[in-house]
């Protein structure tokens, strides 16, 4: 069927019938296209782009068989890929093949080699994109994309489309996946400009992240509902768990006309009423805004779904023994701030070292200057990430309590950074966030090598720094995606804040941190400490 403008005829010639007749296979060149021709045993002709549409080999060089069903099957030699020249079909492997219509006249071979309309093709490639997701095929992953985006389309629309099918798929909300897309598209958006190669790079990162958080993972629907938006309700039915009740209240506020940016107060609010799930809440509130900025406000329903879920699954750390003096620390802050007054502006070196109890008793001495608080808790985190002693990584003998890794010590970066974010729009909420803040602080001390030489890890020149590891982590090299996220989290997080106090006195300390992190291996699998810690949990049981 002609795909031009009607009256016009897109057939050309393209072959002698009796020359592919007796040599079975002919390929020809149409501008770009590389086409394949064939003529089968029953006596029909067909012809098909010649490049494999797995990784490009020439489909000529394969082999052409009949099938009992009457199929024509053409087997590509390389990986084995089978293709169903007859109906169109991929019998084994991914990615369609395309064919085109023949016809012929007076003993030649005509072909219409027209493209289908551009907004055909889109809805292909996104079709298609989505075939990806079962089997995580990153390599098709990029090829849809890049398809949509030859077709004109905003290749952007493939992370929307993409958070369409995977926000249900989440059993327990909001994950990395989301969160590092918010780095990954900010990355992309600096430094791709108009090269193709650095612009399609992170959206196969973030789809890819996408696909493998939900891989086949079937859907957990979220109870449809809209009720009257109430702040103080919403905060209400996250803390009480009630995803239904949370999720009605996200839906009547968008649909009275409100934004993300008219819930994140609120949404911070309940994030920070505890500390919770070592920070991830207040860090998903904050990338869950700036993806939103990204793709726009038809993701907003989708994308704060997932967060509510996400926050009402939190677990809530503050709870536990070893947090238990941050409510009373808490609650001692109005006063604090109302009647303290040090002549000493707070300093890194009043929290490094301190454990959780001492960290935020120390805190309370400066509950008077938030700021200043906020600065001298982060450079204590910034040193104990670079002081990170891997050696607690690389145990295999110690109890679960101490199963800690440097991925957990960027938490303390990244949730500074979207404490400083979300209570400078939020000031009633700094309190908290400046106290989880010292809980991390408080934690990590134990896990630090104090005497470590930072020498190696020093940035002289900040920028070509920055410049230097924004390239780097386009092709980070990283199996898994939870380490990818978390090394351009913290590398995003750093820079953010280094570039927000280029004179703080813990600068050197937060890009070394970051320096050490992206340049040593991480250990990630612990096959001996996960069976002695087995073997203990199931000795205890009797």
């Amino acid at each position: 069927m002609s795909r031009e403008t009607p009256g016009t005829d897109p057939f050309v010639e393209v072959a002698d019938l009796a020359k592919l007749r007796e040599r079975g296979v002919l390929t020809i060149k149409l501008g770009r296209k590389q086409i394949a021709l064939f003529h089968d045993s029953a006596g029909r002709f067909h012809a098909c782009n010649n490049r494999c549409p797995h990784e490009g080999f020439p489909l000529s060089e394969g082999v052409l068989s009949q099938s009992g069903t009457g199929a024509c099957l053409l087997t590509c030699n390389w990986h084995n890929w089978k293709f169903d020249l007859k109906s169109g079909e991929t019998l084994v492997g991914g990615d369609r093949l395309r064919r085109y219509p023949l016809e012929i006249r007076d003993g030649k071979l005509w072909l219409d080699p027209s493209d289908p309309p551009a907004r055909e093709r889109a809805q292909a490639a996104l079709a298609a994109l989505a075939e990806s997701f079962p089997d995580h095929e990153t390599d098709r992953m990029a090829r849809e994309i890049a398809r949509l985006t030859r077709a004109g389309r905003d290749p952007l629309d493939a992370v929307r489309a993409a958070i369409g099918w995977t926000f249900e798929r989440l059993e327990f909300g909001t994950t990395h996946a989301y969160a590092a897309a918010a780095d990954w598209l900010a990355l992309r958006a600096e430094k791709a400009g108009g090269d193709p190669v650095l612009s399609l790079a992170p959206l196969v990162e973030v789809v890819g992240h996408m696909a493998w958080d939900t891989l086949r993972q079937p859907s957990f629907p979220y109870l449809q509902g809209v009720t009257a938006y109430s702040a103080d309700f919403l905060v209400a039915a996250i803390e009480d768990e009630d995803e239904a009740a949370a999720c009605a209240q996200v839906r009547g506020a968008l649909s009275a006309g409100l934004s993300y940016a008219d819930l994140e107060g609120v949404l911070a609010r309940a994030a920070l009423a505890h500390y919770a799930d070592f920070g991830h809440s207040a860090i998903y509130v904050l990338k869950t805004g700036q993806l939103i900025e990204h793709l726009g406000p038809e993701v907003s329903e989708a994308l704060l779904q997932a967060l509510v879920r996400a926050l009402i699954y939190a677990s809530r750390e503050d709870l536990i023994p070893e947090f238990k003096d941050y409510g009373r620390v808490l609650d001692a802050w109005p006063e604090a701030a109302r009647v303290k007054n040090k002549n000493t502006a707070p300093a890194a070196a009043d929290f490094i070292g301190q454990g959780v109890r001492g960290a935020l008793e120390r805190c309370l001495d400066f509950a008077g200057d938030p700021q200043g608080l906020y600065k001298a808790l982060l450079g204590a985190a910034a040193w104990n990430l670079l002081h990170f002693d891997r050696a607690v990584e690389a145990r295999n003998d110690g109890p679960i309590s101490d199963n800690v890794g440097w991925l957990d010590f960027t938490h303390a970066l990244t949730f500074a950074n979207a404490v400083r974010r979300l209570c400078g729009r939020t000031p009633e909420l700094w309190p908290q966030g400046l106290l989880q803040i010292a809980c991390f602080i408080g934690r990590n001390a134990a896990y630090v090598d104090k005497d470590l030489d930072t020498g190696p890890w020093r940035v002289e020149e900040p920028e070509a720094f920055f410049a230097a590891t924004a390239d780097r982590l386009f092709d980070h090299g990283q199996f898994e995606y939870i380490v990818a996220a978390h090394q351009i989290k913290t590398f995003m997080a750093a820079r953010e804040e280094a570039l927000a106090a280029p004179e703080a006195p813990w600068g050197g300390d937060l890009l070394a941190a970051v320096n050490r992190l992206l340049n040593t291996p991480i250990k990630r699998r612990f096959t001996l400490r996960t069976a002695r810690q087995s073997l203990d949990f199931v000795a205890r049981e009797d």
